[in-house]
């Protein structure tokens, strides 16, 4: 009779495979029985580890995705797929916002019940996710019936604690940002016909003057508590440019916030409790999310005191201003971390429809893969600055990195001429001494040391960095450490020793047990960020999968005199190139579709 652990284990190399299989053949059905079975396996197994709630925001609907959204999303898988791999009981969610004025229009241009149009393009978000294999254990959309009833208990609880009240709102609104705006951050433009129009200073969207009877909730009460929470916890907001921007805006004075919109002006959203004739604000409505996802108003409580943040710096009002002020005025925990990103210019220009250079996600997955664009969006992606995306510095980034660097070191250091018994070698202490002082045969030198140091000193360096959602940073420090691995490999060339030579197939089973192990620790790290090339790299090494976790992460343990599991253990299958290299020419040649 197998073991428990044994079975465990062999459910998730199913549930790997699984994932696999969908990403590859692109079969939704397969990748969201994927996703169920990982949410299974972290909650029923993981009872005593410590919970994580990871969460991007719920991307509008009024359009299709981009690689914006993608980052967004990518971003935050990173980060719970680096939590799992540290035994936390990691949560993801994402999903669609689906209420406002913008939507209702946009449904009604494009002669569609609201309904259908939000499913559609909803539809088009969970594709493109499951195409970029974005983890989330849950999807929320916010025309789901468990939405609207948390939606109406926490409307209930404000109104009932004396923090909404009716009133009068009088003064800018911006459709396209769902955003009541005050006079300084409205100024005036010319727009294309020669008029003249005011405009957000922030986003440019066009504002319209609106005056109407609605429910305002007393944001002005909550300005000081704001202040006082983020100067307590300077670490709430990254990166710090953004928390330091927040508090810069708390030094005004901040009105009531009207929450509430006339039913006469929008139809599409969740009406107030007790007055049909109001609409729930779109902000208001939307922010809930995050807590309709937990269960809230009955089961939240374990994951809410867990909760973090991924945000546009283009949203940071209302998830560092207005949400937790909702939250203090309900009595609830506030999140724990805000992580906020800028944004990504294409070729340097803001990208728009009207210019037509809103790139599609799934054309940039068909032309560098998926794992690609994600290595891509992550190694380029700086939170604080904004980021430019182009067709060149992809194709440039992968070939070096991905194919190149890493390919290339697999594929030498695992190639039948060097490596004929296709095994995991030995490591002799002897030829590679712990210090390089020890011993005359000693073949390593000091250049040899210096890698060591910095492979041995990444999962700390990475998972600080990860933590603080510096992924760019994780993988200059692991690109670095794999170009002295090559270096290693070049200087030494196991290629030209003689195998015959007692000798010199020591020093070259040790030069492969180190670039193996090297490999090894690689494979691991880049687990969150390209779970497929990492996958990849972990099984041609014959790394099992209860064998992949941030635990082991133990380093060239031979060289500390200890044993290594994996050594004398036959390598597994050849896979293939790692990463095929990307022309220039090919990627030009395919058809590049823009977002609609």
């Amino acid at each position: 009779m197998r073991s428990p652990c044994c079975i465990l284990t062999r459910t998730k190399t199913i549930v790997l495979r699984l994932s696999r299989l969908a990403l590859h053949r692109r079969l939704p059905h397969v990748y969201s029985i994927h996703c169920q079975a990982l949410r299974c396996f972290c909650t029923d197994h993981s009872q005593s580890s410590k919970p994580y709630y990871i969460t991007t925001p719920i991307f509008y609907v009024n359009a299709s995705p981009h690689i914006g959204h993608v980052y967004s999303a990518v971003t935050a898988d990173c980060l719970h797929r680096f939590k799992l791999l540290q035994g936390y009981n990691s949560r993801f969610a994402t999903g669609t916002d689906e209420h406002g004025l913008k939507i209702q229009q946009a449904a009604s241009n494009a002669g569609k019940d609201p309904l259908n149009f939000c499913t559609e393009v909803s539809e088009s978000f969970k594709h493109v996710f499951q195409r970029c294999g974005i983890l989330y254990t849950d999807y929320i959309r916010t025309t789901e019936k468990r939405h609207r009833l948390a939606v109406e208990h926490f409307w209930t609880v404000l109104h009932s604690k004396g923090f909404i009240y009716k009133g009068t709102y009088e003064g800018w609104y911006s459709t396209p940002d769902e955003s009541f705006l005050t006079p300084t951050q409205v100024t005036d433009r010319t727009d294309s016909e020669g008029r003249q129009i005011k405009v957000s200073t922030e986003s440019g969207h066009k504002v319209e003057w609106m005056k109407e009877e609605n429910y305002m909730f007393r944001l002005s009460d909550f300005r000081t508590k704001l202040l006082h929470w983020l100067r307590l916890n300077p670490n709430i907001i990254q990166p710090v440019k953004f928390h330091h921007l927040v508090l810069q805006w708390l030094e005004d004075d901040i009105p009531d916030l009207s929450v509430s919109r006339q039913k006469s002006r929008l139809q599409w959203g969740i009406s107030v409790p007790g007055d049909p004739e109001q609409v729930i604000y779109v902000w208001l409505d939307a922010l809930v999310n995050y807590l309709t996802v937990v269960g809230y108003p009955q089961n939240h409580s374990q994951w809410w005191t867990a909760v973090h943040h991924v945000v546009g710096k283009d949203i940071l009002k209302f998830h560092a201003i207005y949400w937790p002020a909702f939250l203090l005025a309900a009595g609830l925990p506030l999140p724990q971390t805000i992580f906020v990103h800028s944004h990504w210019t294409v070729e340097g220009t803001k990208m728009s429809k009207s210019l037509g250079n809103v790139i599609n996600p799934l054309d940039a997955m068909e032309k560098f893969t998926a794992d690609g664009l994600r290595y891509f969006l992550l190694r380029q992606g700086v939170p604080d600055s904004d980021c430019d995306y182009y067709d060149d510095k992809v194709i440039k980034m992968c070939n070096s990195e991905l194919a190149d660097a890493l390919g290339g070191l697999l594929n030498r250091c695992t190639a039948p001429s060097l490596n004929p018994t296709q095994v995991y070698p030995q490591f002799c202490n002897s030829c590679f001494p712990k210090e390089p002082s020890e011993g005359l045969r000693g073949k390593a030198v000091s250049e040899d040391y210096r890698m060591v140091e910095a492979v041995s000193a990444l999962p700390v360096l990475v998972e600080q960095h990860f933590e603080n959602l510096h992924m760019y940073k994780a993988l200059e420090a692991i690109s670095a450490c794999v170009r002295m691995t090559n270096a290693f490999v070049q200087r030494h060339a196991p290629w030209k020793l003689d195998r015959n030579n007692p000798g010199d197939q020591q020093w070259l089973d040790t030069i492969l047990h180190v670039s193996l192990e090297c490999l090894r620790m690689y494979g691991i790290l880049l687990q969150p960020v390209v779970p497929d090339l990492a996958d990849r790299i972990l099984s041609r090494l014959g790394v099992m999968p209860e064998e992949r976790s941030w635990d082991s992460l133990n380093f060239l343990m031979k060289c500390e005199g200890r044993d290594c599991g994996l050594e004398g253990r036959a390598l597994g299958p050849d896979l293939g190139v790692l990463f095929n290299r990307l022309e220039r020419s090919q990627v030009k040649g395919r058809t590049l579709k823009m977002a609609t």
